[in-house]
Formats: C-alpha cells, structure tokens, sequence
C-alpha cells in the first residue's frame, strides 16, 4: 500500500499543481504559483529517484491496474502501473529535466504575460509524460502520447497573438496527427490479434504471430504492426518525413523549447520502440525502414543546423540529428545504448537550450546570433556551461555525449557485420554526424561568445545600447547542475547499459548485439584513453577546427555559398519539405476533406441515413393512416380477415 501511495504520489502531484495554477492562478501571487508548481515536481522527482532505489537496488517490478476505466464485451480497457528498470529510468530523467526546467523558468518568464498559464502548462505536460512513462497498456499509453501532444500544442503556441507561434503550433498539431493515425492502426492490429491491449499478454503471445500475414496479402502481421507503430514515433520523435514541425516549436518560450526537446516529447518515440523492442526484433524489415529514418535525421537533417543564424534553431536541428542517432542504435537492435544516447542528450540537450535561453536574456530577446559575439567575458558561467554542453553533443571524450555516440559506432558496425539491411548506410551517416555534429555546434559557439561584440555595432542596427551580464541564480543554478551530469553521466552509466543490467527485462537488444557484447565492453576509463586514438575524436575535432576557420574568415562563408548555388538554396528551403506539405499535401487533404463532406457527409451521412431513415418513416406512416378510416365497418373487415390468415396458419402447421 505504501508503494502505491508513493506511485500516486508521482503521478498526481503535477496533476494538481497543474489545476491549481490553471484555475486559480488568476488570484494568486506568481510566487506562489511557481513556489507550488516547483514543490509538485520537486515531490514526483522525490518520489521517482526513490523508485528508481527499489528498482535497481532492491529489484522491485509491478505490473498491475489502478481501475478499470472501461468494459467492452469481454474486453477490459483499464489504467494500470508498469513499474520496471526502462520505467525507472526514464521517470527520473524526465522528472530531473522538468524540475531544472521550472526553477530556470521563474527567472526566463518573471516579465512575461500568462505566467500562471505558462506554470500550468508545463506540469500537466510532465504529467503527460509519467503517465505515458508508467503505462502498462496501449490505451494508457495512447492517452499520455496524445496528452504530450496537445499541451505541447498550447505551449509552441503560447504567444497566441503571434501568427508564427499559431502557426507553429498548429503544424505540430497536424503533423503529429499524420503520425498518430498509424500509431492508432498498429494498436488496433495489436487488439485484433492479441486479444488484448496490456503489454504483457502481447508479449507473452508474440510467438504466435510469426506465421501469420495479413489477409489478402503476404506480408507478415507482426512487420505491419512494428511499421505502423513506428510512423507514430515518426511523428511524435520528428522523424524524416514528419520532422517539419519540430524547428519551427522554437516560437515557445526557450524553456519549454528544453522541455520538448531534451528529455520529453520528442523521446516518446524512442522510449516507445524501446519499450516493444520483443515485438521489433522480430521484423528485420522494421528494423531497416527504422535505421534509414534515422539516418536520413542524423546526416541530413543535421546539414540544416550549419546554415541557421537563430541560435535556438541551430540546437532544434541539433535535436533532429540526435533523435536520429538514438533511431539508428534502435534500427541496429542496440535497444539499450538508443536509450543511453536517449539520457546523455537529455541533460547536454537541455543544457544548451537553457543556456541559449541566459544569452537571450542578456541581449534582451534577440536570437540572431549575427547580432551576438564575444560574450564570453560578461557571461563566463553562461559561457563555460554552454561549452560543456557543445563538448558533450560533439562527442569529445570524456563527456557524457562521447561514451553513448561511440557505442552507437559499435552497434552500427556489429549491424553490418551481421548482415543487416541499412547497416551500412547508417555506418557511414554516424561517422559523417560526427564532422558535421562539430561544424555546426561550435560554430553557434564562436558566433555567441568570441570574435567581435556585434551587439554593439555593424549588425546591431535597431538593437538598444546595451552591455550583457551573467543571468540571475535562478536561471544559472539549473545550467550548473545540468552541466555536472553532462559530464559523468557517461561514465556512470556506460557498463550498465552496454550490458544492458540497468533496463534488464524491460528492453532485449538484438542477438547480433548481444553475441558482440564481450568485444564492446570495456572499463570506462580504457575506452576513454581508446577514445583518444580512434577515428570519431578526430572527425570531431576537424569539425572543430572548421568551424574556427571560418568563423575567423567570414568571407569564406559567402565563397564557399556562392558556389554551392542551388545546393545552398535547397538546404535553405528545408529540401524543400515544408513547400511539399504546404504545395501539394494541404490541397491534396483540402480535396480530399471536400469530397468526404459531399459524399460521405450530404451524400451518406444526411442523404441516406439522417434524411433517409425520416423519409422511410414518413412513408410508412403515410401507408399505415390509410387504415384509420374512423369507420366501424372498415375495422370489422379487417379482423375478420385477420382471422382468417390466423386460422390458416395454424391449419397449416396442424396438418404438415
């Protein structure tokens, strides 16, 4: 009983100070409303590091109701607990990063409008993602999957009275959408031939789906469930195609920016993969379309965050690019390390954001990193944290980035070595990442804080007169505390998730991967001092060195543009992606939606069975008062021939 006070305590706590600060927040003090909302997160961070103890200490594992929410025929549909070693993990990174995000946000939004709003938002967010994280069933976890949706959606909109932030919140909405109708597909299959919806039966009936195809086809059942589960994370984890609405979510405050982009939302796609990892390595087609997806992020997507001059857009495309790397590690079945990419880029992820987020400050809002440099000196924490940040990302040892970046190396080549389809497309896209991971990274890192103070002259046209200084404690605590993990959480963590103890029973890496578990596993401290001989550091320093280059040679940056030409304008318009959506699917969808509403709305809808049943029924009534003549004589007719056909019947079923 303690236990499940302790369960309900965590999930409930940001529930209610997301009700309070939504309803009441209009009467009470700001102090107040994030003193309240801070303390709830506080509790369910409590409260999940205490979970986490019993997990891995004393090996505690629960997988029960809380009720039962619906009931259909014999099907039960119900809420329920799944408390494990992925559930323990991922509780305490999004509950760590959502705390760090609510105390840096009292100092990023003390000026703003919907301060209470904003408060609100962000912790039933967070409830969102618990609920998602602790689910034990495809129906809770669907409701937290589109909880995470639509609050994201009030937070990227929540300068409502921006057309960009409207419009950024309402491709997000829609985009994540396009995904969901195949998460909702594959759930349904799960359904129709599980028999239920409750992760553990599905598993537990895994082995009779291998035979079988779906009808009228000969594709395997169990390959179209992993493909349509996978379109969902496409959508919610931003994954090429569905990846349009992700930089353009940097119209939310830069905190929520964090929030979405570090350890939350966009990780629910991994997280989800990981956690049917039984049921994906059973489709190699699967795990093919997942390490191409990822790919194409990791490489190309990652091309786009050199070009960028918005400092929060560069770290956005940074995301796509590592979401891609965890996809890869998941496509090549090292389900774990995917995982451990998933945690070292949620604390080096939110780090940047949030350090962004103290540059902004300092230059009262602008963004443009044209109109920054050599910030250094009047923001030396800002600067140091951010830099440990870069070091992270980039992958340079012995930050917590290089330890999960080099074992999603590994588990791309042990993919090719066995054969894999795409593994040696996503060998060669990781390797690449790495150069242009570095370019871009410190490029924004150059641009920031070195070279000439542009908020003062040339580019600062418009700008007030201004000298920058380092950000109040309560945004600077949060960067300190973020960058310490940044850097040893790669060591911490290492053994335990290349041998996969830390999410043992929750998540099965791939036979391939585990047959060359012992050639990766090494002492940290070993394949830190290898790190320093191997291709990968040397790639990153390149980037590096790059960067400097022509961040100390500007007018290289305008040849080397001039000749790309039309390569440059490609990467401009975003491959031209966001022209598609808007040229040819909204029209394609508006056609469509037409023709619904005249064929299946007027047409089905109201003609046939709304205004058809009336005139059915019309009809028939029309008929039946031609009986009501008001004659006795007539009703004497009618029950002598009533009768009649009785009598009838009845000598007929007498005498056959």
């Amino acid at each position: 009983m303690a236990g499940m006070s302790l369960y309900l305590t965590l999930i409930l706590a940001p529930l209610i100070a997301a009700i309070i600060a939504g309803f009441f927040g209009f009467i009470l003090s700001k102090k107040i409303v994030h003193s309240l909302t801070i303390l709830a997160i506080l509790i369910s961070t409590l409260a999940a590091y205490v979970v986490f103890y019993q997990v891995e200490v004393n090996q505690l594992y629960y997988d029960g109701p809380l009720y039962d929410w619906l009931s259909v025929l014999n099907q039960k549909f119900a809420l329920g607990l799944l408390i494990d070693h992925l559930t323990a993990t991922m509780l305490v990174i999004v509950t760590t990063i959502s705390l760090m995000v609510h105390i840096y946000t009292v100092g990023y939004m003390r000026d703003e409008e919907g301060y209470a709003r904003f408060f609100s938002y962000t912790a039933l967010f967070t409830f969102m993602m618990i609920m998602l994280v602790i689910a034990n069933n495809f129906i809770q976890l669907f409701f937290g999957w589109e909880g995470v949706g639509l609050v994201s959606y009030l937070l990227i909109g929540f300068y409502f009275k921006r057309s960009s932030a409207n419009f950024a919140s309402l491709k997000a909405f829609l985009i994540n959408r396009l995904g969901d109708i195949g998460f909702i597909l594959g759930i349904g299959l799960v359904l129709a031939y599980c028999g239920s919806l409750q992760y553990s039966v599905v598993f537990a009936s895994l082995s009779d789906l291998t035979n079988l195809t779906l009808p009228g086809t000969n594709w395997s059942i169990i390959t179209v469930i992993c493909i349509l589960l996978f379109i969902g994370a496409m959508g919610k984890s931003a994954q090429f195609p569905l990846h349009v609405w992700l930089p353009d979510s940097m119209e939310g405050p830069t905190p929520i920016s964090a929030l979405i982009h570090a350890a939350t939302m966009v990780t629910a796609g991994i997280f989800m993969v990981a956690r049917f990892s039984p049921l994906f390595n059973l489709s190699t087609t699967a795990l093919t379309l997942i390490i191409i997806c990822g790919g194409i992020n990791c490489f190309f997507l990652g091309i786009l965050g050199i070009i960028q001059t918005d400092i929060k857009r560069v770290i956005a495309y940074s995301t796509l690019s590592q979401l891609g790397y965890m996809t890869v590690a998941l496509g090549c079945g090292a389900y774990s390390i995917g995982v451990f990419h998933l945690m070292t880029h949620a604390f080096f992820k939110a780090l940047l954001f949030l350090a962004a987020g103290s540059v902004i400050i300092a230059l009262h809002h602008e963004q443009d990193m044209r109109k920054m440099g050599g910030l250094a000196k009047y923001m030396p924490i800002t600067y140091i944290t951010m830099l440990i940040g870069a070091l992270a990302l980039t992958g340079i040892p012995p930050f917590a980035g290089f330890f999960s970046k080099h074992m999603i190396l590994d588990a791309a080549r042990t993919a090719y070595a066995s054969g894999l389809p795409g593994a040696a497309f996503a060998i060669f896209v990781t390797y690449a990442s790495m150069f242009i991971t570095a370019v871009y990274t410190f490029r924004m890192i150059f641009m920031t804080f070195h070279g000439t103070e542009r908020f003062r002259h040339g580019h600062a046209v418009g700008l007030p007169a201004m000298t920058p200084k380092e950000s109040p404690l309560v945004v600077l605590i949060p960067l300190v505390l973020l960058a310490i993990p940044s850097v040893i959480i790669g060591w911490m963590g290492f053994n335990a998730f290349v041998t996969n103890t830390i999410l043992s029973g929750s998540v099965v890496n791939a036979i391939w991967y585990v047959n060359n578990l012992q050639n990766s596993l090494l002492p940290p401290l070993r394949m830190l001092l290898e790190g320093f001989t191997t291709l990968p550091l040397y790639i990153g320093l390149l980037g590096i060195l790059v960067a400097w280059i022509f961040h100390r040679r500007p007018q290289l940056s305008t040849k080397l543009i001039k000749a790309l030409g039309p390569i440059y304008r490609i990467l401009e318009r975003n491959y031209f992606m966001d022209d598609l959506y808007i040229n040819f699917f909204v029209p394609l969808g508006r056609s469509f939606g037409r023709f619904m509403w005249s064929i299946g709305d007027m047409l089905v809808i109201d003609g046939l069975v709304v205004n058809g049943a009336a005139k059915i029924v019309a009809w028939y009534s029309r008929l039946l008062k031609q009986v009501q003549t008001g004659y006795v004589n007539s009703y004497a007719t009618f029950m002598v021939l009533g009768i009649i056909l009785l009598l009838t019947f009845c000598t007929k079923l007498i005498f056959s």
